[in-house]
């Protein structure tokens, strides 16, 4: 059976754009290969990485964009 590992040891980290900056709460995204959104912590860089297809990635951000923040 192949593995289904994806490699992320050469992938850039970005933190989200709406992340504060005193090192609160953030979420961090990589482009990954090909299809697929890897995200993480950045307060836990060495914990898990949930990696979310490119399609769900974009109706998730999608509706993100819809919702009213106060």
């Amino acid at each position: 059976m192949a593995s289904s590992r994806i490699d992320l040891d050469a992938v850039a980290w970005r933190t989200s754009s709406h992340s504060n900056g005193d090192g609160g709460e953030c979420v961090e995204v990589a482009d990954g290969p090909r299809g697929h959104v890897p995200v993480r912590d950045s307060t836990r860089p060495a914990g898990a990485v949930v990696v979310v297809g490119a399609g769900a990635w974009a109706v998730f951000v999608g509706q993100l964009k819809t919702m009213v923040v106060s």
